[in-house]
């Protein structure tokens, strides 16, 4: 039974109480009722907050019982990398904006997410297709619920509508994902490289924020590592897989390379479409362009988005002057009937020598918008989307075969990001057996100094203190070297794990392990 929200002042003291349901040292277990519950756990935060005065050593203090009990099951149990996420592929639109959190709000999440009761670290992972929410959590069931929960009070949106579209992932299968996120795999267009730039910004805006602890910063800089390496190794970005992308890259494949720069681009219809293949031209290398539009204010707005770029605004009545000065035409309206036919072709100048003399059409509209029999002129080509659904087809399929590629990156990554996670549990022990040995080398050196009298000089006292200090390092050396691993060999990790818990057991540092994390907990809490 939860101690009452209105007597806890510490909830991740009485968190980790409820957790491992604790016993006392004479394997009793804790009182059930509020009373006596109230009564530990008051003893355990006044003996918290009272640790730097001096022990009273007539009572067993309930910090004492803490240490002794089932409780340090705590420092044996890893707490989880957990992902609650709702993404393009699991929720509206119109869900995504509500939960959605502006990049200057991530750090004002991430400590309200580690103010919850099961919830040590945290990240947010907010864009246009995804809203994720990466936490290492004391407790799986109960962080989902805290995280969730929170979720619906900052959108709005009620849980039971958030948990009908979110998707939860826990650990490997958490790794896996933000992996697979910063490859682009799990993107719209595979492979994608704006999403890798998303990741790299959490990093930088959780640089230095409370919360964005080892785990998930870790966890975001191997994706980073990881979204390079399968861009590098599988080149997964190449080739378009859009019908926009696709157009630009079939007219730039007919026309010489030497010509790419100097080809004279137009573009009919400022669109969607259009806006599309003036960004996928600029992308490429192309720095001026003319576009054709019924109305300039299209091509005002475009010009405001893309600057440095020269786009040039022609009325709709200067098309066939504007398609008599171009190399390349592209035409993307919504026509019902089409803008150029075989006389209109026929009477244009031909196009520029050094690409050849010929005209080139890429008709990207439906209902089409060039006539095909325009390709009955000598001086011109025309390619519809048909033609470019088979580059995208192609494209697509090889994107697929990278893909896989990438899983076998992703999933060896995904291993030594879990033996370095693996690695992390020594830590707490090689601080707590330096701290241990300290302790007894200045006690003795205490010892030693007031036995030798108030008389000796300086240079003695340093010398018996540079004495003390490399006995102990040399007696620390070997297990300390048996207990750093870097995680790249499994076996040797498995060893310097069973050293880790040996050392515990011999020193009885577990004790000390949990009592740091307690205060952690309970300063954490005062802040």
């Amino acid at each position: 039974m939860a101690v009452s929200s209105a007597f806890v002042a510490c909830p991740k003291l009485e968190t980790l109480l409820n957790h491992h349901k604790l016993e006392t040292p004479l394997g009793r277990a804790l009182p059930s009722n509020n009373r006596s519950r109230r009564g530990l756990i008051q003893r355990a935060r006044c003996e918290l907050s009272a640790s730097d005065s001096a022990p009273n050593a007539a009572n067993i203090s309930a910090l004492e019982q803490l240490k002794n009990s089932a409780a340090d099951r705590y420092t044996k149990e890893r707490s989880s990398i957990v992902v609650i996420g709702l993404s393009i592929h699991t929720a509206p639109v119109e869900m995504r904006e509500k939960l959605a959190i502006p990049e200057a709000e991530w750090p004002r999440a991430i400590a309200e997410l580690c103010g919850l009761n099961h919830i040590e670290e945290a990240a947010v992972l907010s864009t246009c297709n995804r809203m994720e929410i990466y936490v290492l959590a004391l407790s799986q069931h109960r962080g989902v619920k805290e995280v969730t929960e929170w979720m619906s009070k900052t959108s709005g949106i009620p849980v039971s509508e958030i948990c009908q579209h979110r998707f939860l992932l826990y650990n490997k299968d958490a790794t896996q994902h933000i992996f697979e996120v910063s490859a682009g795999l799990d993107s719209l267009v595979l492979g994608e490289g704006q999403i890798l730039a998303q990741v790299k910004q959490v990093v930088k805006v959780g640089q230095g924020v409370n919360g964005f602890g080892r785990n998930i910063s870790g966890l975001f800089k191997h994706a980073i590592t990881v979204g390079k390496r399968v861009r590098t190794e599988t080149n997964i970005a190449a080739g378009a897989v859009s019908v926009s992308s696709a157009a630009v890259e079939l007219a730039l494949m007919k026309l010489p390379e030497s010509s790419h720069a100097s080809a004279r681009m137009l573009i009919i219809g400022a669109g969607k479409m259009g806006k599309l293949v003036i960004k996928h031209l600029v992308a490429k290398g192309c720095t001026r362009m003319v576009v054709v539009n019924r109305s300039e204010e299209r091509v005002i707005a475009i010009r405001e988005e893309i600057p440095g770029v020269e786009i040039l605004y022609r009325p709709l009545d200067e098309m066939l002057a504007s398609a008599a000065e171009a190399d390349v035409v592209f035409t993307s309206t919504a026509s019902e009937t089409p803008l150029f036919l075989k006389e209109h072709v026929e009477s244009l100048p031909p196009a520029c020598p050094e690409i050849g003399g010929v005209r080139l059409f890429v008709d990207i509209s439906v209902p089409r918008n060039v006539g095909s029999c325009v390709n009955e002129v000598d001086t011109a080509r025309v390619y519809n989307v048909d033609d470019l659904k088979e580059v995208v087809a192609a494209n697509k399929e090889d994107r697929l075969r990278k893909a896989m590629e990438a899983q076998t990156i992703i999933a060896e990554e995904s291993n030594q990001f879990e033996a370095w996670r693996d690695s992390l549990e020594t830590v707490p022990t090689i601080k707590k057996l330096r701290a241990y040995a300290e302790r007894i080398r200045m006690a003795e050196l205490e010892k030693c100094m007031s036995k030798m009298g108030d008389d000796i000089n300086k240079k003695t006292t340093r010398a018996v203190d540079d004495l003390s200090r490399g006995i102990v390092n040399r007696f620390l050396h070997g297990p300390m070297q048996h207990l750093r691993c870097d995680g790249s060999d499994s076996r040797t990790l498995s060893e310097t794990l069973e050293n880790m818990h040996a050392l515990n057991r011999m020193y009885g540092l577990e004790k000390d392990i949990l009592e740091e994390k307690l205060k952690a907990m309970t300063s954490g809490q005062q802040k």
